[in-house]
């Protein structure tokens, strides 16, 4: 069996964090910004982990 080539643009969005989970940005910073809540944008900033659901479909992809 072949190795899997590397998906560029998973790995341009996602960083694999010392547990092994894979870190995510939030969407909806991009524009539109006028109308949103500096609470919103603040928390919008943060990272967050991806959901356990495409956890290994993902790190296949790295």
């Amino acid at each position: 069996m072949p190795k899997l080539k590397t998906k560029k643009a998973v790995v341009k969005r996602f960083k694999l964090t010392g547990n092994g989970n894979l870190k995510r940005y939030k969407a909806n910073k991009q524009h539109l910004l006028a109308n949103k809540n500096s609470k919103r944008k603040r928390n919008l900033r943060k990272s967050t982990l991806i959901s356990p659901a495409f956890k290994k479909q993902y790190k296949k992809m790295m």
